[in-house]
């Protein structure tokens, strides 16, 4: 077969070809160069490793601590402590740039001279096993175990398509990126309530912009998790065990789905931005206490659905409209970030769709599945361990991800080797939560046995929650 000028088609073998090299397709790369001698294709659209974070807004930062991301076998920061800002106290949260060095670091000085793998940076897949270079060049990729789609998860974020309502001429309405480019205005305009406008938020108030100044669409209100429930270390380990018993206590405790969100709300598990309005949302976005009150100073926040249109003077969404300012900056923040897409099997014949199998831990789940590849024969079997979950977005999602976290966990209890991955696993957030190796085997199995009733208890009480919350929605 001839390429695009007539030359020969490239030929390539690997055992694997991951379409990807973003964090799920590097952390699922990692395990597999670490824990096997498989080698590996590696092609991605970007001029560099790191998916979204290569266009992601300059002032952008992990929302979790910078020890639970990245790839298992390399540590991403210092393991230092914030002692300044609005996240003090709490492990340190990577810039964007210290992201994309950080993969760029983990392919140049680990994945690439293991001679193992071949990365192929300005790519477009064409199917098949087949691929085209910017130069024009197209391989064909003879894949001797399996093609790993790393992009079915794919983040998108603002700068990388236009807003998705009109704008009418002469409004400046631009993506976070542009934000640090544009001078002071007398009005700061923010659409949309996830994680990029709380960050949109907090760096025009970390910059000396009155919270008068602000205006926050927000479409929904959310729950947030308090990330000082989060934090990995010898320093957090008991609020960390104690926090996460706490939620297991106010599930087992509930007796409604209102009665279930006010015990976590009780307990510090979620937070939210208002006290007198209920979330309706839930999209895992971690803030601090300090962010909290921050947020809290902007008073000008509309709720009245999402935008259709901003005029000079005018703004509608869908619940009405609300007078505009011409000189104002338009923010938009409303690209889903993580999009919620449907649970399809992970482990297909010669196919392996990286997904979450544990709530909005995508590198971990990455991670996970590359091991559970090796350790694992049975495609039934593996599929059985990995049990996707499908990003969260509704208040109800909380509970339907959270049962299906406890029971992917009680699986993997039943495996004691996999328990022991787990206990060793830099990525695992929950690696806290296991007896350490060093335990004797029948204290080993008998802390573990009464962690998975635990489990258990928990997730048959979401269960029946669920079904309650199911049949009042169908009588209504």
């Amino acid at each position: 077969m001839d390429g695009p000028k007539g030359g020969p088609e490239q030929a390539l073998e690997a055992d694997y070809l991951v379409i990807g090299a973003g964090a799920m397709g590097m952390a699922f790369t990692d395990t597999l160069i670490t824990e096997s001698d498989a080698r590996v294709v590696i092609i991605d659209r970007a001029c560099q490793p790191g998916g979204h974070w290569t266009t992601a807004y300059p002032f952008v930062r992990l929302h979790q601590p910078s020890a639970y991301y990245g790839v298992n076998s390399r540590a991403l920061g210092h393991n230092t402590i914030d002692s300044v800002g609005w996240n003090q106290g709490l492990n340190e949260l990577a810039t964007a740039g210290e992201v994309c060095a950080y993969f760029d670091a983990v392919m140049q000085q680990q994945l690439l001279p293991t001679g193992r793998v071949d990365y192929f940076p300005m790519t477009e897949y064409l199917g098949d096993g087949r691929f085209r270079t910017l130069a024009g060049t197209e391989y064909a990729v003879t894949v001797n175990q399996r093609i790993v789609d790393a992009t079915y998860l794919r983040a998108v974020v603002p700068s990388m398509r236009p807003a998705p309502y009109s704008v009418a001429p002469g409004v400046d309405c631009i993506a976070p990126n542009e934000l640090p480019k544009f001078g002071t205005r007398n009005r700061y305009v923010v659409v949309g309530a996830g994680k990029t406008g709380m960050d949109v938020c907090l760096w025009l108030l970390r910059n000396d912009v009155s919270p008068d100044r602000l205006t926050w669409i927000m479409p929904r209100d959310s729950w947030l998790i308090d990330r000082a429930t989060l934090q990995p270390g010898p320093t957090f380990i008991k609020q960390f065990r104690e926090s996460y018993g706490a939620t297991l206590e106010a599930i087992g405790a509930a007796t409604s789905t209102d009665d279930l969100f006010d015990r976590l709300e009780t307990e510090g598990t979620l937070l939210r931005l208002d006290r007198s309005i209920r979330p309706s949302m839930y999209r895992c976005a971690t803030v601090s206490h300090l962010e909290l009150d921050q947020l809290r100073r902007i008073r000008d926040v509309v709720r009245m659905g999402h935008v259709q249109r901003i005029d000079p003077t005018t703004m509608v969404l869908d619940g009405g409209s609300v007078p505009a300012t011409p000189s104002a900056l338009y923010i938009d923040c409303t690209a889903d970030g993580a999009p919620q897409r449907p649970a399809t099997p992970v482990f297909d014949t010669d196919h392996i769709t990286l997904q979450a199998v544990r709530g909005c831990q995508q590198v971990f789940s990455a991670a996970f599945i590359a091991h559970v590849e090796f350790a694992y024969t049975e495609d039934a079997v593996k599929n059985e361990l990995c049990t996707p979950i499908p990003h969260p977005d509704s208040d109800l999602d909380w509970m339907r991800l959270m049962h299906a976290d406890l029971c992917n966990f009680q699986r993997w209890l039943d495996d004691n080797d996999l328990t022991d991955w787990l206990s060793s696993a830099r990525l695992n957030l929950l690696a806290d939560l296991l007896p350490p190796l060093s335990h004797k085997p029948r204290v080993r199995e008998r802390v573990v046995s009464m962690f998975q009733k635990r489990l258990s208890t928990s997730s048959e009480q979401l269960e029946k929650l669920l079904g309650a919350t199911a049949t009042t929605t169908d009588q209504r």
